[in-house]
């Protein structure tokens, strides 16, 4: 059985929020630290069999049933273009909510959750311009955490309809 930590909206974020800040929680893939708007996670979930959809992108594991949900999960590092990485005790789903036309809910895989920053909105770097051969569309800004580069992710821009078809 695989543990499930569900978050919740903590009240200590309205106070965050007055000092400039934002929560994000952040994850790692290959070495890599991304973050996401805490806001955004609904649970983290430990590694589970998804069921496969037929016909659907190499980067969709499947779905799986959540209290009735049946929820999209996709594999976060077949989606950056990352080799493929056996799932361990540490591979979690981290369980998202996305907004586009509607609101939905969409898993990613991940190697590992690192922890949750409050991240001074200032400090928020901008993406540097690639030129038009590399889309940056999914990510939101860059910032330094414990001396480490963080690349934080716009959810709705990686994981909306548009983005998985």
């Amino acid at each position: 059985m695989s543990k499930l930590h569900t978050m919740s909206d903590p009240l200590d974020l309205i106070d965050q929020k007055k000092d400039g800040s934002e929560q994000y929680l952040t994850f790692l893939l290959d070495d890599e630290e991304y973050g996401v708007e805490i806001l955004r996670v609904q649970e983290i979930k430990g590694w589970d069999k998804v069921t496969h959809v037929p016909n659907s992108p190499h980067y969709l594991c499947g779905v799986l049933n959540l209290r009735g949900a049946i929820v999209p999960v996709v594999d976060l590092r077949l989606r950056f273009g990352m080799a493929a990485r056996v799932y361990t005790p540490t591979t979690v789903v981290v369980v998202l909510k996305v907004d586009g036309i509607t609101q939905r809910i969409v898993g990613i895989v991940v190697d590992s959750v690192s922890d949750a920053h409050a991240v001074l909105v200032a400090a928020i770097k901008p993406v540097p311009d690639f030129g038009s051969s590399i889309n940056t569309d999914f990510i939101s800004g860059l910032v330094s955490i414990d001396n480490n580069m963080t690349i934080l992710l716009n959810i709705d821009n990686l994981l909306g309809v548009e983005a998985l078809g």
